[in-house]
């Protein structure tokens, strides 16, 4: 048996947290090979010792290279990658919220409120950001670049899960910058955290409070 990536005291905290799931969650797990990926299998590990803490917690595993159609349905093109995505009977209900990148060190607290999130169908935004939210017209793309080592990235990272969970117009994808480096130099990340808008439309950079980051949304959407 490999050694637990997560230690026992905190999957019981987090087992306490998870009394509080209401709702099914499926985990999808993008991967590759070891060669081209070399966090994907602490990824896949990370994510089944933290749906072994719940009954309503499942995770699929995919291959990014050989998955091709199930990654296009679900728009993931980075590995590791996962999708946070609820279930009604049957039918798997995406709320467009992603993560890329290992959820480790501070990230994994983004996970699991990610799953708490979806779990509940709760965004527990203010009205006004619902009203924003609401009043939507077109796709807006939310790229929350961060490293493990950031304390402050998994408010930034949650705050943008709670907008692609409350409009079917947001996708919300955290981006661990160091994993990725390329797409980390296109869009100019220094600090993290850093809110990317719909490819650099609009850009925030640290944990924003919510009328923040809908203003540079709006901004982003009028240029």
């Amino acid at each position: 048996m490999p050694t637990n990536l997560v230690n026992d005291d905190v999957l019981e905290q987090v087992r306490e947290v998870f009394k509080g799931l209401t709702g099914p969650v499926e985990v999808l797990f993008f991967g590759q090979e070891k060669e081209d990926c070399p966090y994907c299998e602490d990824a896949l590990q990370l994510v089944q010792e933290v749906a072994g803490l719940s009954g309503l917690l499942r995770v699929h595993r995919y291959d990014l290279g050989r998955d091709t159609a199930i990654a296009r349905q679900y728009k993931v093109d980075k590995a590791p990658g996962l999708v946070i995505a609820g279930r009604d009977g049957e039918q798997v209900l995406d709320f467009g919220i992603r993560f890329a990148g290992i959820p480790a060190g501070h990230e994994f607290t983004s996970l699991v409120y990610s799953l708490l999130l979806v779990s509940n169908k709760n965004s527990e935004l203010e009205q006004p950001t619902r009203d924003f939210l609401a009043s939507l017209k077109e796709p807006v793309h939310l790229q929350v670049f961060v490293t493990p080592t950031c304390p402050y990235c998994p408010r930034a990272v949650v705050l943008a899960h709670r907008m692609a969970l409350e409009s079917p117009l947001v996708e919300a994808e955290m981006v661990e910058a160091m994993e990725f480096p390329e797409l980390s130099r296109k869009f100019n990340v220094g600090g993290v955290p850093q809110t990317t808008i719909n490819q650099g439309a609009g850009t925030v950079i640290g944990a924003m409070p919510e009328d923040h980051l809908v203003a540079e949304i709006r901004r982003a959407l009028t240029n």
